[in-house]
């Protein structure tokens, strides 16, 4: 529903996804799932490459467990990651602000 939209937007959603605390990919897509309303199910294949590219940009530490006799990569929120959230915070509110203004409210 909000593909378009979502374009350079997904990196900052999976790191506030992460901010509380690790999670499992499957439970990042979840949760992203459920914090949105349903608006942000995405599927796995654009999720995961996300994931493996903002872990090799040393934003989150991975690490695999197994759980119920099933393999899963748990990700974390570094200390990187967390400056870079909060820059990407700053940078939508920002944003937001410039649209908001621009668009006003309705008449």
């Amino acid at each position: 529903m909000w593909a378009e939209q979502l374009k350079g937007h997904l990196d900052a959603l999976l790191l506030g996804v992460l901010e509380p605390g690790p999670l499992h990919g499957y439970a990042i897509i979840e949760t992203l799932r459920a914090k949105s309303d349903g608006a942000f199910d995405l599927p796995s294949g654009t999720v995961y490459p996300a994931l493996r590219r903002l872990e090799l940009a040393g934003l989150l530490d991975g690490a695999w467990s197994e759980v119920s006799g099933r393999r899963r990569r748990t990700y974390r929120l570094n200390r990187k990651g967390r400056a870079a959230l909060a820059s990407e915070r700053a940078t939508w509110r920002g944003f937001a602000q410039a649209v908001g203004s621009v668009l006003g409210q309705p008449a």
